[in-house]
């Protein structure tokens, strides 16, 4: 759907809330803090802000973030039990609403200091999403933005997630159509100027097979390899691929 120039306002706000709680809680990321505590920082930025959780609820969902540590994919429950430690990495999943537009975005983080296996593959699926997000241009298709994050995870070996994959959003946090991660074998609809998707790749050290636990809810690698997870709200201009949750950094 091609979103109106105030829609679209609407959603640059959504977009910097969201980026506001991702760089609040990667700051606090470190040996010794729980997953919970994650949550509650990114409860306190959606407050400051004055705008709504588009995870809490949902479906069920009982925190504002997605909190998910090493083999765990996506959708990962923030616990106070869970205290992370040296040499984990942690993907957080977070969406804001304002005016009733969403923005979603997500990010892998390393705990103190990593593998270089795990460095190397939250690096090359934050690359992954950018050659994704770089094909976002008016007339071309849809699906060329999972051609272009397959090719990277295909140089480097990964394990692409088809499971789970971007989507439009707007008015809702999930929108048709999909987007995929991977080559599906069409080219997909023909991008237009004013549309608005959620990019968000998912490469793993194994294989892409998955399985959920019993929480309902959490996404593991069925190998139990680590994971990385990578996701900006992105609308497609005449000037090219505008990113809505553009953090501080510009990443």
């Amino acid at each position: 759907m091609r979103r109106s120039a105030t829609e679209l306002a609407s959603m640059r706000k959504a977009g910097r809330v969201t980026a506001a709680m991702l760089e609040a809680t990667r700051e606090a990321v470190k040996p010794g803090i729980s997953t919970a505590a994650l949550d509650a920082i990114a409860r306190s930025v959606l407050e400051r802000e004055g705008a709504r959780s588009n995870f809490l609820g949902y479906g069920g969902f009982p925190a504002v973030i997605c909190t998910s540590r090493n083999e765990v994919i996506v959708h990962g429950i923030p616990r106070e039990d869970e205290i992370l430690e040296e040499g984990d990495v942690l993907s957080i999943d977070a969406g804001a609403i304002v005016d009733g537009y969403h923005g979603d975005a997500a990010i892998t983080v390393p705990v103190g200091e990593v593998s270089k296996a795990a460095a190397r593959l939250i690096e090359v699926t934050r690359e992954a999403l950018w050659a994704g997000i770089e094909t976002m241009r008016p007339g071309s298709h849809l699906h060329e933005i999972g051609r272009a994050v397959e090719r990277v995870a295909k140089r480097h070996h990964y394990g692409v997630i088809r499971d789970y994959v971007g989507h439009g959003i707007g008015t809702e946090m999930h929108e048709a159509p999909n987007v995929p991660n991977y080559w599906p074998g069409t080219p997909g609809p023909t991008l237009l100027a004013g549309e608005v998707f959620a990019v968000e790749p998912m490469f793993t050290l194994g294989t892409e097979r998955t399985r959920v636990l019993r929480d309902g809810w959490s996404v593991v690698t069925a190998d139990g390899t680590w994971a990385a997870h990578f996701e900006h709200t992105i609308a497609v201009t005449e000037d090219g691929p505008e990113v809505f949750t553009l953090g501080p950094d510009g990443r």
